[in-house]
């Protein structure tokens, strides 16, 4: 099965390699761009699949040495050789089995993130808000767009809600294990006695979807119009620029109020509504699969609490993997690249599993 597959990824290689030189696919730049895009891909295959095979020709040679060779010296040399080729090898074929694993579709999306105050009160709310700034500055390290959408400020600077899109190469790939509860143990800055308090936050990440890939009817969604609040009930406007769109079929409810102009705080719940739209669909589609075919890590289950953040043991652990990494401050200065590197890989040697079981 995985001959076959690399077979037929090799042959289509070869075909990309071709289609490119094309000057007429230039014309087209969004097929120019899908072309390259998979051309990379595929180019990564074909690098790995040549490793294997210079390796496995330099496994012959140095067996063959060791069979002619008498020396004892040179044949010590010989065998540490042959230890290193064979850890190599099958390091290379490891690597060309996950490039083998169909890759989702939905890793090159951009995302909606949401996050939820949840028990706590103000300190989860509070923490809400270091789990954004967070996220944005992974983001700004790997150069992604982002932009704020919809948010409900405390009076002491934390989000009882806070919904925002993160675009650019590959976000949902990364960011699409975040989906859970996040558990925070620290002292709150408001506690006096310096008793640490456990208070909980809500993520949700959503692959965008295109407006091609959801088709919402204008006659299934009530439009309402009103005033925009802000924390202590005060005014943030004295027009009526917050929108709350209704989606009748499934219940979705979207409220956005940041923005001054209603045009574009409609637009905004617009996009907002496709993504939850979108992703009631996809865990759908998820749901009816064979269950021996699922990815566990991170199942996407808002309620299932997948991460502990200690701070006064500056301790981050990662239930879903049993991953720990004593290195919290860094973390919530958007240092993620191990803890996601780690959660990929994790996912990518179930997914192995599931497609050779």
């Amino acid at each position: 099965m995985v001959n076959e597959r690399l077979t037929s990824l090799l042959q289509r290689y070869q075909e990309v390699a071709l289609l490119i030189q094309d000057p007429a696919l230039a014309r087209d730049q969004h097929k120019y761009r899908d072309a390259m895009r998979e051309y990379a891909q595929l180019s990564l295959i074909s690098s790995a699949q040549g490793e294997i095979e210079a390796l496995a020709a330099q496994l012959e040679d140095a067996k063959s040495l060791l069979q002619d060779e008498k020396d004892p010296q040179m044949r010590e040399l010989a065998k540490d050789e042959l230890r290193d080729l064979e850890i190599r090898l099958k390091d290379a074929e490891d690597k060309l089995k996950f490039l083998l694993i169909p890759k989702d579709p939905l890793d090159e999306k951009n995302i909606i993130m949401e996050i939820r105050a949840g028990t706590g009160g103000e300190e989860a709310a509070l923490f809400a808000a270091d789990l954004f700034r967070m996220y944005a500055r992974f983001a700004e390290n790997r150069a992604w767009k982002f932009e704020i959408m919809s948010s409900n400020e405390t009076e002491l600077g934390g989000f009882k809600e806070i919904v925002f899109s993160i675009s650019g190469g590959n976000v949902y790939e990364n960011l699409r294990y975040e989906s859970g509860v996040h558990r925070v143990q620290r002292v709150p800055s408001t506690e006096a006695s310096g008793r640490i308090h456990t208070s909980a936050v809500t993520v949700a990440v959503l692959p965008e979807a295109d407006e091609t890939e959801i088709d919402i009817r204008q006659e299934d969604l009530r439009i309402d119009v009103m005033r925009a609040g802000g924390p202590g009930g005060q005014c943030v406007n004295t027009t009526d620029s917050a929108v709350r769109i209704t989606h009748i079929p499934t219940g979705v409810t979207v409220h956005c109020q940041d923005e001054k102009s209603q045009i574009k705080n409609k637009a905004k719940a617009m996009r907002i509504l496709r993504a939850r739209i979108y992703e009631l669909e996809e865990a759908k589609a998820q749901s009816e699969r064979a269950e021996a075919r699922k990815i566990q890590v991170g199942s996407g289950d808002r309620s299932e609490r997948i991460r502990t953040y200690n701070f006064p043991q500056n301790r981050m652990t990662d239930h879903r993997i049993n991953l720990t990494l004593y290195k919290l401050e860094l973390i919530m200065q958007g240092d993620l690249t191990e803890l996601f590197d780690t959660l990929k890989l994790s996912a990518r040697e179930e997914s192995l599993r599931a497609n050779v079981s």
